[in-house]
């Protein structure tokens, strides 16, 4: 519990060394790759370039992606989209990685869409294997546990670092440039959650006080299914397919009004197909919170 409670200290001075640097003009050191893909171009303005007719779709009982249908969609046999800018299989419908329960609105369909993305094979095996060899030895040395200072989090190991090797570095940064197009607003902290297979991320909302409005996250070594339920009508829900090597991004109304959790081993579908659990460690990485929340 000790180390739990230095760790959010950590944060705390980070938000106060943040504040400092920023009136100094402080330039943050770390090398940033800026890249030159198209598909990462599209989806860092995927938040505002969808259209409101491209986040509707038809009121049919059942919405589910390209990944999870039972039904063969033309053009999707593989499961997958072949280009991130083809949004999606048919014109009007939502990303694969999307599947909104049957009483979910219009309105919580736009809110999330507009606000949460997922980009597949964000990192190579390779650059998955680099990050690991990493991590590993750090996360070894320590237990997993079972209770969470918010009580959100059974059957996991965590850690933070601001310090890492020359390979992992560029990675990171690649993930951070897409993420926070000013690089001042980043935490210098990156977040290392590991999650036992048998681990459940419980709905939460993090806390306003550690970070802002832009969480996101690297999802390694499992297949994983989260779930944002509306924070004031439990009968908004969205499943969201985080695959193995994926990079999500979560900014504000999915951040703010909706909690968000990691379904268990037994819980975890998406849609009516099942996505096998094991272990998976998550590298996040947010901003500093917004002034109104931590003064």
């Amino acid at each position: 519990m000790k180390r739990i409670i230095l760790g959010r200290l950590s944060y705390a001075a980070e938000v106060g060394r943040g504040r400092i640097n920023a009136v100094c003009g402080h330039n943050s050191s770390v090398e940033t790759l800026r890249p030159t893909s198209s598909r990462l171009e599209y989806a860092r303005n995927i938040f505002s370039s969808m259209s409101k007719e491209q986040l509707q779709t038809p009121h049919a009982p059942l919405q589910i992606r390209c990944y999870a249908s039972n039904l063969q969609q033309e053009n999707c046999s593989d499961g997958r989209l072949p280009d991130l800018q083809q949004e999606n299989c048919n014109s009007g419908r939502l990303p694969e990685y999307l599947h909104f329960h049957q009483e979910t609105s219009v309105e919580t369909r736009e809110a999330v869409s507009s606000s949460f993305v997922v980009l597949r094979d964000f990192v190579t095996e390779e650059e998955e294997e680099t990050l690991l060899k990493e991590v590993e030895p750090h996360l070894r040395r320590l237990h997993y546990e079972h209770d969470h200072w918010d009580d959100a989090i059974h059957g996991f190991r965590e850690t933070e670092r601001s310090k890492w090797g020359k390979a992992s570095s560029k990675i990171l940064a690649r993930l951070q440039e897409f993420a926070f197009p000013n690089q001042d607003e980043k935490l210098a902290l990156v977040h290392i959650l590991d999650l036992a297979k048998t681990g459940v991320i419980k709905p939460h909302v993090d806390s306003i006080r550690f970070c802002g409005n832009t969480i996101c996250g690297l999802c390694l070594l499992s297949d994983a299914v989260m779930r944002l339920v509306n924070v004031e009508d439990k009968t908004q829900i969205a499943d969201i397919m985080l695959w193995r090597r994926s990079l999500y991004l979560m900014k504000d109304a999915s951040r703010y009004n909706y909690t968000h959790e990691v379904l268990g081993e037994k819980e975890s579908y998406f849609g009516s197909l099942p996505v096998p659990r094991e272990r998976r460690i998550s590298i996040m990485c947010r901003n500093y919170p917004r002034q109104e929340d931590v003064s």
